[in-house]
């Protein structure tokens, strides 16, 4: 059975939700599924914008029969070439023998990659600020490479100020019932996913990401329609906001991040510690994390909200615990940057984690250590508490 929404006059989203997936990407958890949005434009030509994963392939197919109603697709636009949105491709192509598949040159190029079906006078290649009329509406196209694969771009239709934006301004969670953003509570039931998808999917490419909200600066964008998550028909700039602040790695609030690894309950005890007295102190902001057991993803996205870092380590075979080395690697990669940070280290013998931790920091541009390490031996100990309570002065002192 099709489900289907009008998103403006001739325009429909044909998408659909996964919620058995566990793993985008196969790495992510995704405890609230995941959405995959299509969208297609009725008019003198028939334009389908992107497709989605072959998890709800029957689900996206009954959705077209339903809005086409008997007509034929001339157009497949192609934003974005990564699998959980091209799946449908050749099935596409099997379909509507006539459909023209748009896209760059770059574009193409991946399509020969995953498929084996011939792509002879079917393409219609674009350059940066090409249109394509369909009738009373018209798509213009800007690149967005590397946000986050390069050969993505954007498409713009001019008369209702739609943006078809790819994989930006996209986020983990499935659609319960609601399309439009201000058809649910944003904040409460996605912008923590948001934040997450953001971070881990898109990071990375910051500067990338400012180019793009520079180049589309320029045109007038009523509605925002991604490939993942809630379409964008009011309140623009709340979103737009957050992606400018999270491409320039500009924190949203003060607060602390406290991430450890413990075998034994040490590092923690003391990393509790540390949290209680910065709760004393009135820092509202707070969330601790076990590397062991959370998620990197969880960390990372937390990591993009709040102003400062606290890691904590044992030393383990003479290097840093396996979590929180895998920690720091996904921060490394995914630009961290412009953060307040205070190391704990740890070791019953040759103790390593806190040197280490720190060539990870000063390896990122602009993470700033606001004291130096605190070293356990095996346990926190009395004599040590005015450390403890020097680096809790140093977090305080920076976020003034």
């Amino acid at each position: 059975m099709h489900c289907t929404r009008e998103i403006a006059p001739h325009i429909h989203w044909v998408g659909g939700s996964d919620r058995r997936l566990a793993l985008f990407e196969n790495m992510f958890p995704l405890p609230q599924g995941v959405s995959y949005n299509s969208y297609l434009i009725l008019d003198d030509k028939v334009a389908l914008m992107d497709t989605v994963d072959a998890a709800i392939t029957r689900q996206f197919f009954e959705n077209i029969d339903h809005v086409l109603a008997g007509r034929a697709i001339d157009y497949l636009v192609v934003n974005h070439m990564e699998p959980d949105h091209c799946a449908n491709i050749e099935e596409l192509a099997r379909r509507y023998p006539a459909m023209k598949i748009v896209g760059n040159k770059k574009t193409f190029q991946m399509i020969r990659q995953f498929y084996d079906f011939s792509l002879e006078e079917r393409c219609i290649e674009v350059c940066e600020g090409d249109t394509l009329p369909l009738g009373a509406h018209t798509l213009q196209f800007f690149f967005t490479p590397m946000v986050h694969w390069p050969e993505v771009m954007v498409a713009y239709e001019q008369s209702e100020g739609i943006l078809f934006s790819a994989d930006a301004f996209g986020t983990f969670g499935a659609h319960d019932g609601a399309l439009f953003s201000d058809e649910t509570d944003f904040e409460s039931v996605y912008l923590s996913e948001a934040r997450r998808y953001y971070a881990n999917i898109v990071g990375k490419y910051g500067p990338q990401v400012q180019s793009a909200l520079k180049k589309l600066a320029g045109v007038e964008i009523r509605i925002i329609c991604p490939l993942h998550g809630p379409v964008w028909r009011e309140d623009l700039g709340y979103i737009l906001e957050k992606y400018d602040r999270w491409s320039k790695y500009i924190p949203e609030a003060p607060g602390v991040v406290l991430a450890y690894a413990s075998m034994y309950g040490n590092t923690e005890n003391a990393v509790d510690l540390i949290a209680a007295k910065l709760a004393e102190r009135g820092v509202s902001n707070l969330r601790v994390f076990d590397v062991s057991k959370t998620h990197p993803s969880e960390i990372i996205a937390e990591m993009f909200r709040l102003s400062h870092i606290v890691l904590a380590s044992p030393t383990y075979n003479m290097g840093i615990y396996y979590g929180m080395n895998s920690l720091l690697h996904e921060m490394a990669a995914l630009n961290m940057q412009n953060r307040k940070a205070a190391i704990i280290g740890n070791g019953s013998w040759a103790p390593a984690a806190a040197g280490l931790m720190k060539k990870h920091l000063e390896g990122m541009k602009n993470m700033a250590l606001v004291c130096d390490p605190l070293e356990l031996r095996s346990a926190l100990k009395q004599e040590q508490l005015p450390a403890v309570d020097a680096m809790v002065d140093a977090i305080c002192a920076s976020m003034e």
